[in-house]
């Protein structure tokens, strides 16, 4: 059985979660990673732009790919050590990431359970460093297994190579150097959860769960405490085409944030990566410049969540990207903070 297959003119409507017209010159689907090798061999992949597409779920598609899509469909996961202490996991980049999420809490294994419900692959989570409610999935990575187009072979990069940063790492910074095939995950069969996220601790209470009990909480139990907040709070993609939280959290110098919470007392303001910048709520941000439950035409955010933009049916990328450009001038002009998006942008500039 042949282990990839070609495709021209692909269409990728359906292979974004904010389902916007795209069309590739040529989809390649891989069932097999080790056919990379042999594939990379091509010149249509050697010498071109290649943009790999994993569930499509961090990305805006304001234009027509240029490159050649490839898309890894792997679905192994295996556990590879077990003392009874610490776990390794090993999951093909094609695995759905809440299916990976609840294989863990299947096999008795915390750590990824903050991170239910987050759509996209495994291929994708280290690419952006993947987080939520509290935790990043650098915490947890072991190794990534890639393929090294400039070295033409696949490479096992560790925690330490991977340049992990917020919603960053060496995978996003080089794009069109590394194919992630896998993912390595260092787990835990102890209690390690983080539970101080605002609310996470209160959905606990609320499904009858004492979190300040900890050894009564179970990982499953934290993993559906979070499902229940983020199905509250975020559109299912499924039902009104999203990529989740569209900005990242703003970065600044810890004097700004001091003279913006001054004048904005209402303004979350958290600790940054040292004691000299601090995050700021890009949500909140949003909300006080009137966008949440916006909308133009199929454009628009969602009502529930300012961070999110959605397509209510037809919404062009192109329009998107027109909508969320005006969103981060608007919170430029009032409060003299840069926006960055977080999906990337296929086909036009930020």
């Amino acid at each position: 059985m042949a282990s990839y297959r070609i495709v021209e003119n692909a269409r990728l409507d359906a292979r974004n979660t904010f389902g916007v017209a795209a069309c590739a010159p040529m989809l390649v689907e891989v069932a097999d990673a080790a056919a990379l090798p042999e594939l990379f061999g091509y010149a249509m992949l050697r010498d071109g732009p290649v943009l790999v597409l994993g569930g499509g779920s961090n990305l805006l598609f304001a234009g027509d790919p240029a490159a050649t899509v490839l898309a890894l469909g792997g679905q192994d996961i295996r556990l590879i050590e077990d003392d009874g202490r610490r776990a390794i996991v090993r999951a093909d980049a094609g695995v759905e990431w809440h299916a990976l999420v609840l294989w863990t809490l299947g096999h008795g294994l915390a750590g990824l359970e903050n991170l239910a419900l987050i759509p996209g692959t495994v291929g994708a989570a280290p690419i952006q460093n993947i987080g939520a409610y509290g935790v990043e999935v650098r915490e947890h990575v072991h190794v990534v297994e890639a393929f090294d187009r400039v070295r033409g072979e696949v490479v096992r990069l560790q925690r330490g190579d991977c340049a992990f940063a917020y919603r960053d790492s060496i995978f996003k910074r080089a794009p069109d150097r590394y194919v992630v095939i896998a993912v390595e995950f260092e787990l835990s069969r102890g209690l390690q959860f983080r539970l101080d996220y605002a609310g996470l601790a209160d959905e606990l209470l609320a499904m009858g769960i004492d979190a300040a009990a900890l050894d009564g909480v179970r990982p499953s139990q934290v993993a559906e405490a979070v499902c229940r907040i983020r199905r509250r709070k975020l559109p299912d993609p499924a039902v009104l085409g999203n990529a989740g939280s569209f900005f990242k959290n703003p970065i600044v110098p810890a004097a700004q944030a001091e003279a913006l919470k001054a004048a904005h007392a209402a303004l979350p303001v958290f600790r940054g990566n040292d004691d000299s910048n601090r995050k700021l709520s890009a949500a909140w941000l949003i909300d006080a410049c009137g966008w949440k439950g916006f909308r133009e035409g199929d454009a628009g955010v969602a009502a529930s969540h300012a961070l999110v933009l959605v397509n209510h049916g037809h919404a062009s990328g192109a329009q998107l990207l027109d909508l969320a450009r005006r969103i981060a001038t608007s919170v430029q002009e009032r409060f003299g903070v840069a926006l960055e998006p977080e999906p990337r942008i296929i086909g036009a500039a930020w």
